[in-house]
């Protein structure tokens, strides 16, 4: 349900008749800020954490910190929320310097990044990536598929094949359009127009997804994400609402079919980077909507 000046009031109704579903899997929140890190040393701090499909890796790196990958199964994803940062990325036999306030799609195999100065980065990656999925704190909260969640199915790859592909962040909104929107072959990043001030109380966009979670990375500001499950004949199923604070930085896991919204709450900028993996058929099918739609075929 959205109000409609949302874009995505323009998306195509939802079906009229869903999946009938049997349990319910819990949401995620995971406060960085309230946590040890999983990794640490003299290059910086990583905190791991997941979902069924995707991991988030959010560091807080030194100057000259380097994050290698060998053998990567699958594309991935570098994130630099900062101007302030830049990179110097390797992989599939190209060296690519990158700015910050952009998003990199890096290839499958072996990459480096290196931070030229110290900063935010965040890196996503499949779970797939077993080794880093094993690491996570909230592994054991995914140790079986949750039944709701589609298989994970990568889409297909660019024609010129993989290479270090760069984005800025820097677009302008633009009227009719949702966000700022990327894919690739195994995620798509939209990194929501920033929220200034708490949100309007009367135009909240609650919503469900049927098959496919969201993960909502908090980069700014601070938050309430409101969780509601749909009631059932088996009253065993049902969930309490839940209204969690989340500040930053804050991934939010959000399973289907949990109805959701989130509103900001600082007076100054609230910023929300929104997560699919694979990436979301709906939103690809928005002319104009996924920036780099030229660059990534849809299945």
């Amino acid at each position: 349900m959205y109000d409609k000046s949302d874009p995505r009031a323009a998306l195509a109704p939802a079906r009229s008749t869903g999946p009938v579903w049997t349990s319910y899997a819990p949401a995620d929140y995971s406060r960085f800020y309230e946590m040890a890190p999983q990794e640490s040393g003299s290059w910086g701090r990583t905190w791991l954490t997941r979902g069924q499909n995707a991991i988030v890796a959010y560091s807080e790196a030194e100057p000259g910190a380097r994050f290698e990958r060998r053998g990567q199964v699958d594309e991935w994803v570098l994130l630099l929320p900062d101007s302030s940062t830049s990179a110097i990325v390797t992989a599939a036999g190209e060296r690519r310097s990158v700015e910050g306030y952009s998003v990199t799609f890096v290839p499958p195999g072996d990459s480096t990044v290196v931070m030229r100065e110290g900063g935010r980065v965040v890196r996503l990656f499949t779970t797939r990536s077993t080794d880093l999925a094993e690491r996570c704190q909230n592994a054991a909260a995914h140790s079986t598929r949750h039944e709701n969640m589609a298989e994970f199915q990568p889409w297909p790859v660019p024609p010129d094949g993989y290479r270090i592909r760069n984005y800025s962040l820097d677009v302008p909104d633009e009227p009719g359009r949702f966000g700022r929107i990327w894919r690739c072959t195994t995620f798509m990043v939209n990194y929501l127009a920033p929220q200034i001030g708490p949100r309007d109380i009367t135009k909240l966009s609650p919503h469900h997804h049927d098959e496919f979670e969201q993960y909502s990375l908090a980069v700014q500001g601070s938050f309430i994400h409101h969780m509601r499950w749909p009631w059932t004949p088996n009253m065993r199923m049902w969930r309490q609402d839940e209204h969690e604070f989340c500040g930053t930085p804050t991934v939010a896991v959000i399973p289907p079919p949990a109805i959701n919204t989130t509103r900001g709450l600082d007076p100054g900028v609230n910023q929300l980077v929104d997560i699919f993996c694979p990436p979301r058929m709906d939103f690809s099918m928005k002319p104009g909507w996924v920036l780099n739609a030229n660059d990534y075929p849809m299945p």
